[in-house]
């Protein structure tokens, strides 16, 4: 339940009042004007269930708590309430329940290093918002290493659960005016979790991020439920790399029955991901559910196996399912993301039930992510093999971008991908046609209609 509200009423709010493929700030108010009343939140935590799929890895037990903190506030919109949240934090860690209150603003404006809990809950009642002093974060904010991401705060430790109906303001429109100016600035990422043994982070609201919504590094055994993403540009300036969520170097991550709506990929499964559930989320605006991207530097190996996604609804996107690699040899998607030429492998991949509408492929493979030029990406293909990927069960339409064609499964060589299967899949475009480019993969493993014609991915 989300603030009192099951999965699908939720579901059904979003998918009545977000319906853009760029989605504004007008989509976002009708939206606020449609949001029902929610009921008195509750000091207890909620309960989380998992269906129909189950982690692999049983959670670990979370122990009640024994004694509860209450977070003040100066609660004028401009003073720094940090040493009020250390404070509660340390008197409630080992144990206790920490309380941000419920009609309650808190500013924070100092990076806050939160990887040593233990036995904790942080229940968030009332309003977070970060400062929109990007200098101080620049300079500040926690330097996670991979993609040059940095967080306005790093949350870790050993059985940790954040919870409580309420909500984080990332300040975010600062950011997407400053990017447009300056494509090198380092944005915090909204809520970092790094680090965190066991722990859940569900009901809550994550608004105006400047980049990702969730980084997860170096994490296991974490569950992300009943989750809202929301926060778009108030200007010309698009809010970008606006990520739902990115595991890195984490195991056994479950990310279930939440709304996203937001402007990259709704959930993206970064190095050495392995063991995620990812179930019954709504996506609007994203660039899909992606593994990847894959093999950006030399010299590392990135792994991504035994990834499950069931039940997804994508809507305005650019992708549905999105395996993206990057070639062999060096190759630059923009000025701030170069890469090529690691290694690794995908193996284990499921897709399973996706409904998508207004997009651009449904399905896309490609090992040739930053490179326009197929002629070089296939003299030099990518080192990291994709194999062992299942896509199943899929329905709906896509938008006129790549008309007639569906979806695109594109392998820079025959050596380099193996057993990828997909069956009953019911895409047509609007012209209803349901062509897919498909190029260096056994298309005998393939119930679709494939084609050598290859307009280009995403």
């Amino acid at each position: 339940m989300l603030f009192g509200l099951s999965f699908s009423a939720l579901f059904l709010l979003a998918q009545a009042v977000v319906t853009t493929a760029n989605p504004t700030l007008g989509s976002l108010q009708q939206h606020k004007k449609n949001l029902p009343v929610y009921p008195k939140r509750s000091l207890s935590r909620p309960t989380i269930s998992f269906a129909p799929y189950h982690p692999s890895k049983a959670q670990i037990p979370s122990p009640s708590r024994n004694r509860t903190c209450f977070v003040q506030s100066h609660n004028d919109n401009v003073t720094d309430d940090s040493p009020y949240i250390l404070q509660a934090i340390d008197d409630c860690n080992c144990g206790g329940h920490v309380v941000f209150t419920e009609g309650t603003k808190y500013i924070i404006g100092t990076a806050l290093n939160l990887t040593y809990l233990s036995h904790i809950d942080l229940d968030i009642q009332g309003y977070i918002q970060f400062t929109n002093d990007t200098d101080y974060w620049q300079a500040n904010s926690f330097k996670q290493i991979f993609q040059n991401a940095t967080t306005f705060f790093q949350l870790g430790g050993e059985d940790v659960n954040v919870y409580g109906g309420g909500t984080l303001d990332g300040n975010g429109q600062v950011w997407y005016d400053l990017y447009a100016q300056n494509i090198y600035i380092l944005r915090p990422v909204l809520f970092g979790t790094i680090g965190l043994k066991g722990g859940s982070i569900s009901n809550l609201n994550l608004i105006y991020s400047p980049e990702y919504y969730n980084f997860v590094a170096n994490s296991s055994n974490v569950v992300f439920s009943d989750i809202f993403i929301t926060g778009f540009s108030k200007s010309n300036n698009t809010a970008k790399n606006t990520d739902g969520w990115d595991t890195y170097r984490s195991d056994s991550i479950t990310i279930q029955n939440s709304v996203i709506n937001n402007g990259d990929d709704c959930v993206s499964f970064k190095p050495n991901s392995t063991n995620m559930l990812v179930q019954n989320l709504h996506c609007n605006g994203s660039h899909g559910i992606s593994v990847g991207s894959l093999g950006q530097y030399v010299g590392e190996t990135d792994i991504v196996e035994n990834v499950y996604v069931y039940n997804i609804s994508m809507f305005n996107a650019s992708d549905g399912a999105r395996i993206k690699v990057w070639p062999g040899s060096p190759a630059e998607l923009s000025g701030d993301l170069q890469g090529g030429g690691g290694t690794g492998s995908v193996k284990n991949v499921t897709y399973d039930t996706m409904s998508v509408s207004n997009v651009d492929y449904a399905i896309e493979i490609t090992q040739c992510y930053g490179q326009s030029n197929f002629t070089l990406c296939n003299e030099y293909p990518s080192n990291l093999t994709i194999s062992d990927v299942l896509f199943t069960n899929f329905q709906g339409t896509t938008s006129t971008k790549f008309e007639p064609i569906v979806g695109y499964l594109v392998c820079s060589s025959p050596n380099v991908c193996s057993n990828i299967t997909a069956t009953n899949i019911n895409i047509i475009s609007p012209q209803d046609t349901n062509q897919l480019t498909c190029l260096d993969v056994d298309d005998s493993l393939l119930a679709v209609n494939c084609t050598t014609v290859n307009k280009g991915s995403n």
